[in-house]
């Protein structure tokens, strides 16, 4: 398992937290971070954009539809969030 680089950890809780409204089923302690989030929650596309405007909303990151792709894991938002956010 890779291991997630620190500076990106104080983010995860709060994703989590915002991907639990979209898929209450989720069980954070089953959650690999480096892993793509759609495969292991089985989320559709309507689920993953949900997701993807309330990361927005609650971090004010303007996501660009461009990079929707790049974003896979939990580790791919939290470095985007991290490097939008300054």
């Amino acid at each position: 398992m890779n291991a997630e680089p620190q500076n990106l950890l104080p983010l995860l809780p709060t994703l989590i937290q915002l991907l639990q409204k979209i898929a209450p089923e989720l069980e954070a302690n089953t959650l690999r971070p480096e892993q793509p989030l759609r495969q292991q929650l089985d989320l559709d596309s309507i689920d993953w954009l949900n997701f993807l405007i309330s990361v927005h909303q609650h971090f004010g990151v303007e996501i660009a539809e461009a990079d929707y792709a790049q974003l896979q894991s939990l580790n791919d938002l939290a470095g985007y969030v991290q490097g939008k956010s300054g």
